[in-house]
């Protein structure tokens, strides 16, 4: 742990002119009194590292000094990919590497490009979750991203309902989707539905085991005994987790339109409607419209999840819509029309 400190330190000044005791130990998570006692110690292994005194002071290296430590591990070089998105790999458990991996890259630019990723984070930040949600970090979160970048079978238990089932999985890949966290992982050969991949939240996992806890003799699911006889599978390379995702997500999207209404709409009401239900449905109910009529209204068949949630959506559109099928919906239509004209005659 202290030579991976120590490391972190030079790379630190050698990526900045000088930094004062207090941003050393604010980057190293430690005191400025460890700070003084890691330089001691690099001073001592011929590193020459220099302090100025006084209020302006700090450290800095002489001699224009370079480290040869920059070479970068697979962990870090695996973590760089993600620097992007920071909250992913703070939850994830990489957010460490990833600033290993970071800090040799800077150690390793030229001086006149030394400012290139602190420009970079000042121009770009990628916010995952979405308006009005309160992100959680799943707490099984790092040991399952342990395991897909290490290719190690997990073992687990997952809540679907009101109960828990025991699944052997293959961990292929983690996406993150407006702040959640679903895992893809194939079912091995021995189990129902072999050779599937399926999508899993993360959250809904209440227990898991890789291979090599199975082995150590933590507590784990019963199934267990399976996965600890592997160390890792052996991955599909032809699996594609972006193209898997686009498909799944299609799939989910559609899968959850269960109802259909049809609609008549202004020209506003034709404009807007993808805007406040399902955007490819909408889009689609529209570009599959016949001709408008005298009025320049169009008639839409439009998929939907249930007929509560197409009331609340379209209420949206106000008079810019009419609902004609079915007859439940156009009624309380037509009950909160009603109602909505008697709070504004009075």
């Amino acid at each position: 742990m202290r030579a991976a400190r120590l490391i972190k330190l030079v790379l630190l000044l050698q990526s900045r002119p000088s930094m004062t005791a207090a941003e050393l130990a604010r980057q190293l998570e430690v005191s400025e009194r460890t700070v003084a006692r890691d330089v001691l110690a690099l001073s001592e292994a011929g590193v020459p590292v220099y302090a100025d005194r006084g209020r302006a002071g700090g450290y800095r290296l002489i001699g224009g000094y370079r480290t040869r430590l920059t070479g970068l591990g697979r962990t870090e070089a695996e973590a760089l990919f993600l620097s992007g998105v920071p909250s992913a790999l703070r939850e994830m458990g990489l957010a460490d590497a990833g600033s290993a991996a970071r800090l040799k890259v800077a150690a390793a630019l030229l001086p006149e490009l030394s400012d290139a990723p602190t420009s970079a984070a000042q121009r770009f930040h990628l916010d995952a979750p979405g308006w009005w949600q309160e992100p959680e970090t799943p707490e099984l979160l790092p040991e399952i991203a342990a395991a897909v970048w290490d290719d190690r079978p997990l073992t687990v238990r997952y809540v679907r309902g009101d109960a828990e089932v025991e699944r052997e999985l293959e961990p292929y890949g983690l996406v993150l989707k407006a702040g959640v966290w679903y895992l893809a992982a194939r079912v091995p050969g021995e189990f129902a539905g072999a050779g599937d991949y399926r999508v899993y939240r993360v959250d809904r996992f209440a227990a898991v085991a890789s291979a090599a806890e199975g082995k150590a003799g933590a507590e784990v699911p019963a199934v267990a005994a399976s996965t600890a006889g592997r160390e890792r599978f052996v991955r599909d390379e032809s699996f594609d987790l972006p193209g898997f995702w686009a498909e799944r997500a299609q799939q989910f999207a559609r899968s959850i339109l269960r109802e259909k209404v049809v609609l008549r709409l202004s020209e506003s009401g034709a404009r807007r409607l993808p805007y406040v239900t399902d955007r490819t449905a909408g889009r689609e109910a529209v570009a599959a419209a016949g001709e408008p009529d005298a009025a320049g209204w169009v008639r839409v068949t439009l998929p939907v999840e249930s007929l509560e949630v197409a009331f609340s959506q379209l209420l949206t559109l106000g008079p810019e819509a009419e609902v004609l099928e079915p007859a439940e919906l156009r009624e309380r239509f037509a009950e909160a029309a009603a109602r909505a004209a008697a709070l504004y005659q009075q």
